[in-house]
């Protein structure tokens, strides 16, 4: 079997078994099981595949076919321009969250310091995104599972910036040391926001991701709802909170950070959808206020 051959077979086959970009899913597997990029299947694509390329590349399909997200079968994923490893352990990244990391970084840019919360990091895309294009960042990343930092951690040090980055184990921002109150910069969130009653009709691959990635609760929203006040302890006069949802949710996410406290603004993805909530804290919360500490960030270029 050549190459040429084999993406044609593939493609066809992927393509009776539902998958939305059957050719896509093609080329990324046998790139994958050849060990070479996709521009390279087509620079030869009379080469002749080996039988354990082809095995390879047989079961890879087959398990495409069963639903079997492509970024698990192999094993990374693409976000920011960065190469992330991805496990089943972790939710696989989505184009969208690059507009909350864009934005992150609009907001980051005048700080020479500042200091980062990244909410559920599962994988690390945001915060490893985060450090790796603004070198004078602390990034507390917080995640409830231990499988998922553990892959954070590995993608922190494959882009070379575990220096600047603390993973904690726990629930939302409860893992922060105490010193970080009214300190942080920036928190990015994006946390489970499908309704638990909407989980059944996923598509079958989305279905395959960690089910603790995805369930916002009976509204979509619980997660944040839980977070907004914690945000507030930690966050500085003039922080932001950055929340990622589904674009059904702009109105009720808005609610949940209402004045004086916060001054929110939703920003639309590429396709036009509202899909990030940018709240900056005005005014700290009754029980916020009167905590001082060491500890110091946004320090200003210049």
């Amino acid at each position: 079997m050549r190459v040429r051959d084999a993406l044609t077979r593939a493609g066809a086959a992927l393509r009776r078994a539902g998958c939305a970009a059957p050719a896509l899913d093609a080329e990324v597997l046998l790139a994958h099981a050849l060990g070479c990029d996709r521009a390279g299947l087509y620079s030869r694509p009379e080469r002749a595949l080996t039988a354990e390329e082809v095995a390879l590349f047989r079961s890879l399909v087959g398990r495409r076919m069963q639903g079997e997200p492509v970024a698990y079968l192999t094993g990374c994923k693409e976000f920011m321009g960065l190469d992330f490893l991805v496990t089943p352990a972790v939710l696989i990244p989505r184009p969208e969250t690059e507009l909350m990391v864009e934005k992150a970084l609009v907001l980051l840019q005048p700080l020479a310091r500042p200091l980062v919360a990244d909410v559920g990091t599962g994988s690390g895309a945001v915060a490893v995104s985060i450090a790796h294009r603004h070198p004078g960042v602390t990034v507390y990343a917080t995640d409830i599972s231990a499988a998922a930092l553990e892959v954070a951690r590995a993608n922190a040090q494959r882009h070379g910036v575990s220096g600047s980055i603390i993973f904690l184990a726990g629930d939302l921002l409860e893992p922060l040391p105490g010193e970080a109150e009214g300190k942080i910069d920036l928190i990015c969130a994006n946390l489970p926001y499908v309704p638990s009653k909407d989980l059944p009709r996923l598509p079958r691959e989305v279905q395959c991701e960690p089910r603790v990635a995805l369930d916002g609760g009976p509204g979509g929203l619980e997660l944040y709802r839980r977070l907004v006040p914690q945000a507030a302890r930690f966050l500085k006069p003039g922080g932001c909170l950055l929340m990622e949802i589904d674009p059904r949710q702009a109105r009720a996410a808005v609610s949940l950070v209402p004045p004086p406290t916060w001054k929110a603004d939703v920003e639309q993805d590429l396709a036009g959808r509202d899909r990030l909530v940018i709240a900056e804290m005005r005014d700290r919360m009754p029980e916020a206020t009167g905590r001082e500490s060491e500890v110091g960030s946004g320090e200003k270029e210049g």
